[in-house]
């Protein structure tokens, strides 16, 4: 039953993703790609690079036990690219689940690179971790773009 209400709702994650990437497709190939002063000086495509790098570690790193590369922004020269990237995000998420099917909500000792001690979680603390960081960046993207001159478009799981 977990196994099922988990592939649904990651299918509503990439669902609201994929409207945010097709929305980065139409922006300028330059304003994906520049700095945003309030932003930080983080870019839209340095900010979903950093979605991606989140699942990287969270859910390979962390949830799987495998070392992980991290992903350079500047490899990622547009949102095609970075559609590709969240592709084996996907991949990745899907192993996840299928690792973790039979003990979602089992507390499990997890080794977390370079800190001493394994932190005791759920896998289901763990995926929960990734989709709300990924949804928390999503909103930061979208502002992002209205300071770049864009009108935003509604990226939510339910969309009207």
């Amino acid at each position: 039953m977990m196994e099922t209400a988990f592939a649904q709702q990651y299918a509503l994650v990439a669902s609201a993703r994929s409207v945010l990437l097709n929305y980065c497709a139409g922006l300028a190939p330059a304003h994906f790609t520049t700095p945003v002063a309030e932003m930080n000086n983080s870019s839209i495509r340095d900010l979903l690079v950093h979605v991606a790098g989140c699942y990287h570690y969270w859910l390979g790193e962390v949830g799987l036990n495998r070392r992980m590369d991290r992903l350079p922004p500047e490899t990622v020269p547009d949102a095609a690219a970075l559609r590709a990237v969240f592709a084996e995000v996907d991949a990745l998420v899907a192993e996840f689940s299928r690792h973790h099917a039979a003990a979602w909500l089992a507390p499990q000792r997890f080794i977390l690179p370079r800190q001493a001690e394994p932190l005791e979680l759920t896998p289901l603390q763990l995926f929960t971790h990734v989709v709300t960081h990924e949804f928390h960046h999503k909103g930061q993207v979208l502002t992002m773009s209205r300071l770049l001159g864009y009108v935003p478009v509604d990226t939510d799981v339910i969309r009207t």
